[in-house]
């Protein structure tokens, strides 16, 4: 067992850290503010190759591994979780589904432009009847003349409005089930795939969500990602991945909420003796068991990390790496709030940007109680 990263894990580590301070922390605060899509924090994501970090670098991408991956979310997280989402959903989702289920053609049609950031990507798979039961959904893609023809509307999908392609799920028989949902790529412009409502949310305003409206919107056949009918396993495994990732971003809040937690408390122990100051005590104590929490939330994503990396099963991992992070970034951000009092609550302190951005990350991509109900099957079956 190491405990140790590599030396090129390292490298990332600190090279993306540097990116982060220097390019996303100093506008992390205004972004917020004027809820608008962080376009200017593409700009550098692409520069440093963060859009397509674990695709082989013949279709454009860094070649990355998983722990590298989840290293990187953790810096970005931690200074601004918004740009954090758009570079995982990105990645783990619409890129990675292309690249696992699609066939070469597609491949080489679509990565190479994701991963070097030319467009943006977007995975619709939520739906206003159908959020953690993803088999639920209602959307169907029927064959006329040789085309898919696709009907339906998806809801909270990132990057809705500001993606250049999408990764859309339907149903293409009457069935009705999991069994039934296939997957299709499919491009800005394209006729009948409009955009709908832009969300306006309690957090993460520099990322985009956006509803979409699918009205008779016609595909070529080659559009179809994978064998008909097998999306819903193929998710199944993208989520896995994806939910290591987020991990990383929970961290990097947790990490960020303690950070500013550490820098409160030495300025007042300027102020005040600790035994003169019982509030002061108790923030001590908070500050010892969170960062004793985010220790363990990482070591918990790192193995969910290296099984992936090493080829192995790590579906339970991964949901117990989700489950925790995510209780903890929502715990760590609301307990940091009450270490700063009435300022923490200002639009001026960073840790109430962390506390509203948190309540995504202990539900996207799964909630705790999907995580739970995995992690018990799991459990059960074993």
């Amino acid at each position: 067992m190491n405990f140790e990263l590599t030396p090129q894990q390292k490298q990332i580590q600190l090279k993306v850290r540097d990116f982060c301070t220097r390019e996303l922390a100093p506008r992390a605060q205004q972004n917020d503010l004027k809820e608008t899509f962080a376009w200017e924090a593409v700009e550098g994501l692409k520069k440093h190759g963060l859009l397509g970090i674990p695709f082989p670098k013949e279709y454009g991408g860094q070649n990355l591994d998983m722990v590298s991956y989840c290293l990187i979310l953790e810096e970005i997280g931690r200074v601004d979780s918004s740009v954090a989402l758009t570079v995982e959903s990105h990645n783990s989702l619409c890129s990675s589904h292309i690249f696992i289920a699609g066939n070469e053609e597609q491949k080489k049609k679509y990565i190479p432009r994701l991963a070097k950031g030319e467009v943006l990507g977007a995975w619709a798979l939520t739906e206003p009847g159908a959020g953690s039961d993803a088999s639920g959904i209602k959307t169907r893609a029927v064959q006329e003349n040789g085309h898919w023809v696709i009907n339906g509307s998806k809801t909270f999908t990132t990057q809705g409005s500001v993606a250049g392609v999408y990764v859309i799920f339907a149903h293409t028989s009457d069935a009705m089930n999991s069994q039934s949902i296939s997957a299709f790529v499919a491009e800005k412009g394209t006729p009948g795939l409009q955009v709908g409502k832009v969300e306006k949310k309690m957090g993460l305003h520099a990322s985009d969500t956006a509803q979409l409206h699918l009205t008779n919107m016609k595909l070529p056949k080659e559009n179809l990602l994978g064998k008909p009918g097998r999306a819903f396993v193929d998710a199944m495994k993208i989520l896995d991945a994806g939910r290591v990732g987020i991990s990383g971003i929970s961290i990097g809040m947790a990490r960020g909420a303690l950070e500013e937690g550490v820098k409160w408390v030495k300025e007042r122990k300027k102020k005040f003796k600790i035994g003169d100051s019982p509030g002061l005590t108790s923030a001590q104590k908070f500050l010892a068991d969170l960062a004793t929490e985010i220790d363990a939330a990482r070591f918990l994503m790192l193995r969910a990390a290296v099984l992936c990396d090493q080829g192995k099963p790590y579906s339970k991992e991964a949901s117990m790496s989700k489950l925790f992070s995510g209780e903890l970034v929502m715990k760590a951000t609301t307990q940091a709030i009450d270490l700063f009092g009435e300022y923490g609550a200002t639009l001026d302190c960073a840790v109430q940007r962390y506390f509203r951005d948190s309540k995504l990350y202990q539900i996207g991509e799964g909630s705790s109680q999907i995580q739970e109900l995995i992690i018990s099957r799991h459990l059960l079956s074993e």
